[in-house]
């Protein structure tokens, strides 16, 4: 059982230019070069908050980078991907505003996922209910930093306690031919029911 998991915010950086040939670059305007100093300021990029107890640092990584459309022009357009993993209690539209302040004019941020973090109390009535259902103590390691469908859940379902706690083993998660143990899965549906049991 995980008590909660990071959050994340996925921004696109996008840089633009003016295209010209590229043996006569000074007519251009290289959205590439601008790109490469957009990346530079991300990497020491500051989230601003305190690691969290179980969570960890908030944390940020260029995943992918594209521009230009040949070797021999200057490149009008160019783009990379921000992963921007958050702890409980950051807000995500203050962390996207610092982050463009920081940009400046250089780069417009668009968003492509918004989901919050998930924390819930070790104490909460809900985590002692699925404890005793023998979900097993949070332990050492109760949060992860990945995210789920928590994320979404717990705002539909207004806020409620929401941990993560199902069948599988983690390190098979998006990986060729992953799969799933037909014992592990009808343990949860035992703990399931007895924590089920526990609030009827």
């Amino acid at each position: 059982m995980l008590l909660g998991h990071k959050g994340a915010l996925w921004l696109e950086a996008t840089t633009r230019g003016t295209t010209a040939h590229g043996s006569m670059p000074h007519l251009g305007d290289n959205a590439i070069y601008k790109l490469a100093r957009v990346i530079g300021a991300v990497e020491t990029f500051d989230t601003g908050v305190p690691d969290h107890p179980w969570l960890g640092p908030s944390t940020v990584n260029v995943g992918t980078v594209r521009g230009g459309i040949n070797v021999n022009s200057v490149p009008d357009l160019a783009a990379a991907t921000i992963d921007l993993r958050t702890v409980a209690g950051q807000d995500h539209g203050r962390l996207r505003e610092r982050l463009q302040a920081v940009l400046g004019d250089e780069a417009t941020l668009d968003v492509l996922v918004d989901l919050p973090a998930i924390w819930t109390d070790p104490d909460d009535p809900f985590v002692r209910a699925l404890v005793e259902a023998g979900a097993g103590a949070p332990g050492d390691r109760p949060a992860a930093s990945y995210f789920t469908d928590a994320s979404v859940l717990a705002a539909a379902c207004g806020g409620a306690p929401t941990v993560i706690c199902g069948p599988g083993e983690p390190e098979q998660a998006h990986v060729t031919d992953e799969y799933c143990l037909v014992h592990r899965i009808e343990e949860a549906v035992e703990i399931y029911t007895a924590a089920l049991g526990r609030f009827a």
